[in-house]
């Protein structure tokens, strides 16, 4: 099973940006990937997927803030996010879509001021 391991979160005021990156130790070039987030309290959801074929798609409240990408050569999948908002709060996550692996410990966002 391909091990995946989310880097890049941190403390960031309402505006700012931030950069996540997930790692694979194996290839993910023919997979639909995707990033989910979790905040306290509440269910996992899914906040944007990238197919094998660079199709993208985005949950409404991410769209024109977010963009999701990967690098096959590299087995790395990014999300860049930009205009940070409080609501952005939570542990990121990543993982393939529908065949999902073992879910990892993921990287913590927080937005506040």
């Amino acid at each position: 099973q391909v091990q995946l391991v989310e880097s890049g979160g941190g403390l960031v005021q309402p505006g700012g940006s931030l950069r996540l990156s997930c790692a694979a130790s194996g290839s993910i070039s023919i997979w639909d990937m995707g990033w989910y987030r979790q905040a306290p309290g509440k269910q996992r959801e899914q906040v944007a997927q990238i197919t094998s074929g660079g199709i993208t798609t985005y949950a409404d409240s991410v769209k024109g803030r977010f963009t999701i990408s990967r690098d096959n050569a590299k087995n790395i999948m990014y999300l860049q996010m930009n205009s940070l908002k409080p609501e952005d709060t939570a542990v990121y996550y990543c993982n393939r879509i529908l065949y999902t692996h073992l879910w990892g410990q993921g990287t913590q966002v927080t937005v506040s001021s």
